[in-house]
């Protein structure tokens, strides 16, 4: 195998079993899941800024994560779903730094309010679908402006001064 090859497939797999490991830490403090949701694993989608193993890692770790939190099935095809276009998103815009947070923030945002109304039953009585897909959409918009927009660029910064070292350009 080559080591660009190695060096991807290496990437990926970090990546996605950090992503595991922060929705784990994420889900013990009930942050996780439902209507406002900071996982703090999707900070990790500002990571194809940096290399693009992070799209796979990404998505891989999403899918594990949503398994082994026991999520519903559509939870765990969209939601991964969702975080997969986060991730290639934010590998199209790398050029621009402060972009790198917007299509994570959208595609959840706009994704996981179906999820929770159609997955999970998640309605509020007396509302329309419509009246709780809006809520969801600011709840999880919110959550996600926290993890992604906040925490996500946070990191973005912090990695910037180690990218050279970290993410070797492959």
């Amino acid at each position: 195998m080559k080591k660009k090859e190695t060096t991807f497939l290496t990437q990926a797999a970090m990546i996605a079993a950090l992503y595991v490991v922060l929705t784990f830490i994420a889900n013990a403090f009930g942050l996780a899941n439902f209507a406002i949701q900071v996982r703090f694993s999707e900070a990790l989608t500002i990571l194809p800024y940096f290399t693009p193993a992070a799209i796979p890692g990404l998505f891989i770790g999403c899918l594990l994560s949503n398994i082994l939190t026991g999520c519903a099935l559509p939870d765990i095809l969209f939601g991964s779903l969702a975080t997969l276009i986060g991730a290639l998103g934010t590998y199209a815009l790398r050029k621009w730094k402060w972009c790198a947070p917007i299509i994570p923030i959208l595609s959840n945002a706009f994704i996981v309010p179906l999820v929770l109304i159609y997955g999970y039953g998640l309605t509020i009585d007396g509302f329309s679908v419509a009246y709780c897909y809006g809520y969801y959409f600011l709840t999880v918009g919110a959550g996600e402006i926290i993890s992604c927009g906040i925490l996500g660029m946070l990191l973005l910064f912090t990695l910037a001064k180690y990218r050279n070292r970290l993410f070797p350009v492959i």
